[in-house]
């Protein structure tokens, strides 16, 4: 019973990571093929979305409250399950900002970013995959260093927006609407990178 109720943790986690997968490759979409009017329909397909992960994320918390023994922690099991519904509610905070912020056109440079996301949660997922073996597995620490390196692709991405915004010729209302969609989009791939340091700590404190 208790083998399978590891198992019921780590699928957990990876089911979870699913979600933001998912709502990492509508983001792309949606910005890629932008259209202002169809983002509120898009908002509550995102939301529908974020909702599911947020359900899947209790009902594990609600296991973890009647198991008697786990395969980690008990706090890193919290903290995990935190962190990876973090990355869907950072990519669902990015269709808002696009909405309240009345965005008529779309950056070319906002959509690169999204696709960073994309392979930052893609990346994090592949890590939950190989979790389970922690103990004994040789790639999980490259699945870590890689989330870590697209991570700061996701900061150097951050920066040449940034640089070239504030070199355009944008009035001051594009230029602060579009400080903070980059901002929640490097967000994104922060929220991936705190997956991977929490998986990190738990790797750290059991070898």
């Amino acid at each position: 019973m208790s083998k399978k109720q590891d198992e019921y943790f780590f699928q957990s986690f990876i089911d979870c990571a699913d979600y933001a997968c998912r709502a990492a490759h509508m983001l792309e979409s949606v910005m890629d093929n932008f259209d202002p009017d169809d983002l509120p329909r898009h908002i509550d397909e995102m939301h529908e979305l974020e909702h599911s992960a947020d359900t899947r994320k209790h009902e594990m918390l609600d296991i973890l409250a009647k198991a008697f023994i786990t395969p980690i922690e008990r706090e890193d099991i919290i903290d995990l399950s935190h962190c990876i519904d973090n990355m869907t509610d950072k990519i669902e905070d990015v269709f808002l900002r696009l909405y309240t912020n009345n965005v008529r056109v779309m950056h070319p440079d906002a959509v690169e970013l999204a696709k960073v996301v994309i392979r930052c949660c893609e990346s994090v997922r592949e890590m939950l995959v190989e979790f389970p073996n922690f103990k004994r597995s040789k790639t999980l620490k490259d699945h870590i260093i890689r989330i870590n390196t697209m991570e700061e692709e996701a900061d150097r991405r951050y920066i040449s927006c940034m640089a070239k915004l504030h070199r355009s010729n944008a009035g001051a209302i594009e230029i602060i609407v579009w400080r903070e969609i980059y901002k929640y989009l490097e967000d994104c791939a922060d929220a991936c990178e705190n997956v991977a340091d929490v998986v990190e700590g738990v790797v750290m404190d059991n070898t």
